[in-house]
């Protein structure tokens, strides 16, 4: 396994993060769950990332399971800012919301810490001072042991960086952006301002809601047992099931055909290429696809085949 530095801490991750927003959906059970983490520790995985919002909070009962008896070898990371509760107080990065949602997801976990707490989106009704203060003082108290933020713009971004600097606050040391073969405009300003500021990328959605997996027909409704066929992927459906990203299915299918591998392998070996990314976020419902995934962090990829996955 490769593991490199979470921004620019002392913290090492596996370059492979195990996406959890499936766990506790209802087409994964807990078992396969289970077996999947159980999978990623033999293979050297020690990235999961989880969320609040997952499946109302069931994905981090299932993370915390999975994960008790070896809590020391997993980092583990999880979200917060989403409703939470029908109050108008249940949501964002308030000093109260943010408190009130560590708590949570520890008893959920499980666990005494949160390895790197990413707040879920930019919040503009609450103070980036009020919010960054709490997260310092959480840090402080020994809840959560970094930050780190998703769906944050580049000015987002930099002007968090910039209000920790100023107040001496910790600052994100991480972001998670949706990113993939038909979503780069992070390209033009985030990844720029992440490599000048040392601040890793976690990227998901690398396969379209599982549309760059192969394994769905355009014409034909997925499964209800599938990934793109639960209702907890619509978004997904909505934005990747159009036929530009089939027809590119098609070319990744050619290409990982060439190199010998799996088209699923060969998107997270293209974007791993790309050296402001950390580790890529790659959900797994069973132990073998977790094990094919890592097998992809040993893909050479040749300069042509990156050239026309840059063209797509």
């Amino acid at each position: 396994m490769q593991y490199v530095r979470l921004g620019r801490t002392g913290l090492k991750v596996s370059k492979l993060c195990v996406g959890t927003n499936m766990f506790g959906a209802g087409y994964v059970d807990d078992s396969q769950a289970l077996a999947v983490i159980d999978a990623a520790y033999e293979q050297g995985v020690n990235f999961i990332d989880t969320a609040d919002m997952y499946n109302g909070g069931l994905s981090e009962h299932v993370v915390g399971k999975a994960v008790k008896t070896k809590r020391n070898d997993f980092i583990v990371a999880t979200k917060c800012f989403a409703p939470t509760g029908p109050g108008p107080n249940d949501r964002g990065l308030s000093r109260k919301h943010l408190i009130d949602s560590v708590e949570a997801s520890l008893r959920r976990l499980d666990t005494d810490y949160i390895d790197l707490l990413q707040v879920h989106y930019w919040d503009p009704e609450t103070p980036l001072e009020e919010s960054l203060r709490t997260l310092d003082d959480l840090v402080r108290a020994g809840k959560i042991r970094y930050i780190g933020c998703s769906n944050f713009s580049a000015w987002q971004l930099c002007k968090s960086l910039w209000v920790s600097d100023k107040n001496g606050y910790v600052r994100f040391e991480t972001v998670q952006p949706e990113y993939n073969f038909a979503r780069r405009e992070i390209e033009e300003e985030l990844f720029p301002l992440c490599e000048d500021q040392e601040v890793g990328v976690l990227p998901y959605q690398l396969l379209m809601g599982g549309v760059l997996t192969g394994m769905y027909d355009r014409n034909e409704e997925p499964s209800s047992q599938s990934h793109m066929g639960f209702h907890h992927a619509q978004r997904a459906r909505n934005t990747y099931w159009n036929d530009r990203n089939f027809d590119m299915v098609e070319k990744l299918e050619e290409l990982s055909h060439e190199l010998g591998c799996q088209i699923t392998q060969l998107v997270i070996a293209a974007i791993l290429s790309k050296s402001v990314i950390t580790s890529v976020i790659v959900g797994s419902s069973r132990p073998d696809q977790l094990r094919s995934n890592v097998e992809a962090l040993e893909l050479t990829m040749p300069d042509n085949v990156l050239q026309q996955i840059n063209e797509l």
